[in-house]
């Protein structure tokens, strides 16, 4: 709820913001996630050098993925979708929150679409996986 809120609030739930933030006219949004993204780095930096105590319990469980090909499809079906929809899944689930009933629409798709991926993404990454060699 306090993420919604916080969503809402930036303006991140806003489809015409997300626009303009995709089409470079207003980096208002593009500043907020920027800001979001240093402050995890941040965060995460403080787990990852704890040496006693509860967080050093959570930066055992913090390991390296490695890079996959999948990873460069799914960025992109990801950026796309959030583009053409104007949300990702955190401002979708916000959306619905405002009664923004269009939401439902993308939050059924992201449904769908991870539903779609443990179905045949091993396969498909294996695919990708044999084309880069």
């Amino acid at each position: 709820l306090v993420f919604g809120y916080i969503l809402q609030r930036v303006g991140a739930t806003d489809y015409d913001a997300i626009a303009k933030m995709f089409l470079l006219e207003d980096l208002h949004l593009a500043g907020v996630i920027g800001v979001a993204v240093v402050v995890a780095g941040i965060g995460l930096g403080v787990v990852r050098r704890a040496r006693s105590g509860t967080l050093a319990r959570y930066a055992a469980l913090i390991k390296e993925k490695p890079m996959k090909p999948g990873l460069v499809v799914g960025a992109i079906l990801f950026g796309a979708g959030w583009a053409i929809t104007g949300t990702c899944p955190g401002t979708g689930l916000a959306q619905l929150g405002e009664g923004q009933l269009m939401a439902l629409f993308t939050v059924t798709g992201m449904f769908l679409g991870t539903a779609l991926y443990l179905r045949v993404g091993a396969r498909v990454e294996s695919w990708l996986d044999r084309a880069r060699r």
